[in-house]
């Protein structure tokens, strides 16, 4: 299966996993197609998987209770690992939603099935460490991107990271994402095509 191996390309270059510890995961990877709008994890339930997504878009975003603005956190695109990661971690209910920006391609694993990989090989615990360095990494460069720098430098490392994020999701949900209006994305988009 196609989705496998590129999977398995994805955590090999991040861990150096070796072909017969990747082996080990292979029953209980499951793919999955999801419609835009999709959920992939929703508010108050525990996420109970960690996928990866093979092509499209999710966001994960919060809804403000009294006034139900949407703000959004993260973007996950293709080849990257996602989950709700304090959710999945601490298997607590979430408190946010996780759900596709366009039509989209996850291959999963359970978490029961994924702790009995770390009891079984070193090799998957690099993988879980690996997976958590990058979750809290993301986590602080947002919030450091909020304290310390400027929409404009926000967006250019939007674009480094999600090179295509444009082809798929409305510039509103992007704006959402870097704390900004609709008409300052605009502007910022005008400036930097003219670099």
């Amino acid at each position: 299966m196609i989705e496998l191996e590129l999977l398995k390309s994805a955590i090999q270059s991040a861990t150096g996993m070796d072909d017969k510890t990747f082996d080990l995961s292979v029953p209980y990877w499951q793919l999955k197609a999801y419609k835009k709008g999709e959920f992939y994890n929703e508010y108050k339930n525990v996420c109970k998987h960690l996928g990866f997504v093979i092509n499209g878009v999710f966001r994960i975003y919060h809804v403000h209770e009294e006034t139900a603005e949407e703000k959004n956190m993260l973007f996950f695109t293709e080849r990257q690992f996602m989950t709700s990661f304090k959710s999945f971690l601490n298997q607590t209910e979430c408190e946010y939603h996780t759900a596709a920006l366009a039509d989209s391609t996850v291959i999963y694993i359970h978490i029961d099935h994924l702790n009995k990989l770390y009891s079984q090989s070193h090799g998957w615990e690099k993988f879980g460490r690996v997976v958590a360095e990058h979750a809290f990494n993301d986590v602080m460069s947002n919030t450091e991107g909020f304290l310390f720098k400027s929409a404009e430098q926000r967006y250019l490392e939007m674009t480094q990271k999600h090179p295509h994020i444009y082809n798929s999701v409305p510039l509103y949900h992007i704006a959402s994402y870097l704390g900004i209006q609709g008409p300052s994305l605009s502007r910022i988009r005008k400036r930097m095509s003219g670099k």
